[in-house]
């Protein structure tokens, strides 16, 4: 069989040297973090030209599959936390190799130096009381404060964030939290008993449920999706 010969054009190749110098931007498209009630994926726009602030009320899963989904996109992870043994496999683990996924002890989280190129997600996992970030608001880094549970005396600073992203909780952080972020009753009256995959998340001006759907290769290195860690 005899096949048509193609365009005699010069080939284009990098030598392994070279391969450093490439860089492709992430665009502000985001990582899909489930499907919301239409079955719509949900989608986390997480890196802009300006400072993001995100405060999670839940479990570390949901923020380990956004940290592997983020890292997938090319950005990298710096995770700042007091839980070593939750977070050094999935970061040892994760990036082939690469160091695409760090873990810093408390307060020993340096900058970053995030770009349009390079973004960065800083995972400040710091307890329900965290200590003051040091780090700068800086464009194209997103800093994700993950709260085990919401102390009420701190609830305020939720209506601070971007977005916030409500887990299950017990009735009296519903409460706070309601309080807080302007929720309806019946949002109000639903965090105590969503589901282990639903989430909550808000900003100034919508409400959205979001199911998680991990992949299978998410299960298989995370686990079935919980809310205790």
């Amino acid at each position: 069989m005899l096949r048509a010969a193609g365009p005699r054009v010069e080939r284009h190749a990098l030598t392994v040297e070279e391969l450093g110098a490439l860089t492709l931007p992430v665009s502000d498209d985001g990582i899909v973090v489930g499907v919301d009630q239409e079955r719509t994926p949900a989608v986390l726009g997480l890196f802009r030209p300006e400072p993001y602030e995100i405060s999670f009320v839940g479990g570390a899963y949901l923020i380990q599959v956004i940290a592997l989904r983020a890292a997938a996109l090319g950005a990298r992870v710096a995770i700042e936390s007091g839980r070593p043994h939750l977070w050094s496999p999935m970061a040892q683990q994760a990036g082939g190799g690469q160091q695409c996924i760090t873990v810093h002890p408390v307060g020993r989280l340096g900058p970053q130096g995030p770009s349009a190129s390079s973004p960065v997600l800083v995972v400040r996992d710091c307890g329900a009381r965290p200590p003051r970030n040091r780090l700068a608001a800086t464009p194209w880094q997103t800093t994700l404060t993950l709260l085990p549970f919401l102390d009420p005396r701190l609830a305020g600073r939720l209506a601070d964030a971007d977005l916030v992203g409500l887990q299950r909780v017990s009735p009296v952080e519903a409460d706070s939290a309601a309080r807080a972020l302007q929720l309806s009753e019946p949002d109000g009256a639903a965090l105590p008993s969503l589901a282990d995959e639903l989430t909550l998340w808000c900003t100034g001006r919508t409400r959205r449920y979001v199911l998680l759907t991990p992949t299978q290769a998410e299960i298989t290195f995370l686990g079935p999706p919980r809310r205790l860690d």
